[in-house]
Order: structure tokens, then sequence, then C-alpha cells
């Protein structure tokens, strides 16, 4: 695997450039995995090449806009690297670990993490529960990984006290917060709400969900 860009990997949008600034080229790079790689290993769809930036990597991105400086982050059921890749990318001072069970999602995600030099992540192969007692974080994050009230269940143990869970949700958040309530507060979380972040960029802008573990 390289990290060159592929002709068929869409140019990144003039807005890239102010999200990742000196970070881009690594972006472009890891862009070009994704329209390559990613699509003969079956990580990701043709269909999503052309959208790339505005659907994956400006979205994944903008969710660091929320993460303390110097934080240690968790991506469970990493995939791809999305988010948790891209916001390693984007935030040199941040440590991700990618957790994610499937072997040949975890051949790509260390292939790609030495093909674009990123010394502040690690890949992790399994579940996130095999973690609980053993590991906790500053910032558990996810996307598209499961309904709210499983995710929960799955993160919660793995955010130390005072971290926060930061779960990439779109309009359905409100509801799947409704319906995790009791999952929540039985794993000592605490709503802090759904934020919109980059509505400066993106259109729509991302919907996360923030709790706080006491």
């Amino acid at each position: 695997m390289t990290p060159d860009v592929s002709r068929e990997t869409p140019p990144a949008p003039p807005e890239a450039q102010g999200v990742f600034s000196d970070a881009l080229p690594t972006a472009e790079a890891y862009a070009g995995l994704l329209a390559t790689d990613g699509i003969v290993r079956g990580l990701i769809g043709p269909r999503e090449v052309p959208r790339l930036w505005d659907r994956h990597l400006l979205n994944c991105a903008v969710v660091t806009d929320a993460v303390p400086e110097g934080s240690s982050v968790c991506d469970i059921g990493s995939g791809a690297g999305l988010p948790g890749l891209v916001m390693a990318i984007r935030r040199a001072d941040l440590t991700v670990t990618l957790v994610e069970p499937l072997l040949r999602r975890t051949t790509f995600l260390d292939e790609a993490v030495e093909a674009l030099g990123l010394a502040n992540v690690r890949v992790v192969r399994g579940r996130a529960d095999e973690l609980h007692g053993k590991e906790t974080f500053d910032v558990v994050t996810s996307r598209a990984v499961a309904p709210l009230d499983r995710l929960s269940r799955w993160s919660l143990p793995l955010v130390r006290a005072g971290g926060e869970f930061l779960a990439m949700k779109g309009s359905s958040a409100e509801d799947e917060l409704a319906a995790a309530a009791k999952v929540i507060a039985q794993e000592r979380g605490q709503v802090q709400g759904v934020v919109e972040l980059g509505a400066e960029l993106l259109a729509p802008p991302v919907r996360v969900v923030r709790i706080l573990k006491m």
C-alpha cells in the first residue's frame, strides 16, 4: 500500500485547507487510499468516492472541535478509520486507538497508519467490550456502528471519569437518546446534549451526541 493519490480520487475542496492546515497532504493521501485499496477491500463502496471529502473526511475531522488538547481517543468499530484516523490526521496532539474486530479492516488500518506516517495511532483488533476493565480514555467516539443504547453499553465503560463519549448521529439523535436513557444512566453517563459541528463548512453540519462519564 502506498499513499499515492489516485487519479480517481476527487480533489480536496477549498475548505479542506482550513480544516486540515499543514496536515492536508496526509489527508489527501488517506483519501487516495480509501478510493483505491478501500474499495478493492470492500471497506467503502465505489459510490462513496465522489463524496469522500464532504461525507467522510471533513465530517469526521470536525468532530475534533469537541475534543480537548492532548486527549487520548478511542474509536470503536473503526472500519476504514472513520472517524478515528481522520481525527488523528487533523490533530497530532491526540493519541488515537482504533478498535476494530475484523482482520481485513485492521490489516488496512495498520498499513494505512504506516503509509501515512501516523505516530499517534495504534490499531487494536477486537471488540470494544474486550477492553472493559483494562483501558480507559479521555474520549470515546464512533460513527455508524450501532443504535445509541448498545453503543453506550460498549463505549461508556471505556471512558474515564470526567471524560466524554462522542457519538456521531444524524437526525435520529434525539430519538436514540430517549431510547438509550436507561442504559446511559446505568453506565454512569450524563447526557450533555446534541451539538452541531462544522456548520460553517458543511451542509448539513455534523450532529454529535455528547455524554459525560460521571
